[in-house]
């Protein structure tokens, strides 16, 4: 194989793997914590997609867009977690699920109502366009290459965050004994509605990151939130560093796989048999890995143990 197609295709996993590493810290923070199965988190990464394409579109600015859609995304977090989630927590996971699901349609009618049913495309600012050149072969797109780099900067401070502060220590103690936390005197309910708006906000700088380089439409979020609860059930439900190796691992098999399987099984079948299997069993790849990993490891590669 073409060394360089392969270091390509390793650079387009690696992006797809800080991007769902972003969403999925967020929903692994809110399911460890609040015990809170939140099938809109999806919704969020959309709601943030589409706040910064269009204050782009308003302002011309990217960097100002960026900044409205986070804290557009945060708020809009912060108001679902105190309207509509928070007599949530007492309930079994199946009320969740519903109240969740009733959320998706409500943002996908909002945002059809407020922006239509047509797919939005945003462009990549001028000054983050071009390619970079990584090797004499290898010129990469700079925007993708600030995803990357965006991505594992977030998964620093989150470390950060969670190893090192006094809301890390907190966060981490609700997610061991919520119980615990709360006689001590913290106020459990700010602690959820801070966790909740934090997680709220990953996700719209996924979907803000996302923008340019993909199309915005209503429904977006529901497509690559299965790809997230693969994550998380790979990496460990609850564990930052579980999210961030299931992430990358989904994203390089996904993206590999997708890439290689094809020409691969070519070798050894017939070109009409490479053809009708090899995009099926990629699509299947990271499912598979997925039922691997509970049979083996049911807990996940990286359970969390307080982080």
């Amino acid at each position: 194989m073409n060394p360089i197609l392969i270091a390509e295709q390793t650079l387009n996993g690696l992006q797809l793997g800080v991007m769902l590493f972003l969403l999925a810290a967020g929903l692994t923070l809110v399911f460890g914590i609040m015990n809170l199965v939140n099938l809109a988190h999806g919704a969020l990464y959309m709601v943030g997609a589409y706040l910064t394409t269009y204050f782009y579109q308003a302002t011309g600015s990217f960097a100002l867009a960026v900044v409205l859609g986070l804290a557009g995304t945060l708020l809009v977090g912060i108001v679902v977690e105190l309207v509509a989630l928070r007599t949530l927590y007492e309930r079994d996971h199946l009320d969740q699920v519903l109240a969740t699901f009733g959320l998706i349609l409500f943002f996908n009618e909002l945002i059809a109502i407020l922006w239509g049913r047509t797919a939005l495309f945003s462009t990549i600012p001028e000054y983050l366009s071009g390619h970079v050149q990584i090797t004499s072969g290898l010129r990469y797109p700079l925007y993708r290459l600030v995803i990357i780099g965006v991505g594992l900067a977030v998964a620093v401070l989150l470390w950060f965050v969670v190893s090192r502060t006094r809301l890390g220590m907190l966060i981490r103690a609700g997610a061991s004994n919520r119980a615990m936390v709360a006689a001590l005197g913290v106020d459990i309910r700010l602690l959820y509605t801070i966790v909740f708006g934090f997680g709220a906000a990953l996700a719209g700088l996924a979907g803000l990151l996302a923008g340019p380089i993909y199309s915005v439409q209503p429904g977006m979020g529901e497509l690559i939130l299965i790809q997230v609860f693969v994550v998380i059930v790979i990496g460990g439900i609850g564990s930052i560093r579980g999210a961030f190796a299931g992430a990358l691992i989904v994203g390089m098999v996904d993206t590999l796989g997708r890439a290689f399987l094809k020409p691969t099984l070519a070798t050894v079948l017939s070109p009409t048999a490479a053809d009708a299997a090899g995009p099926a069993l990629a699509s299947m790849l990271i499912y598979l890995l997925m039922a691997a990993v509970l049979a083996f490891r049911p807990e996940g590669l990286f359970p969390s143990r307080g982080s």
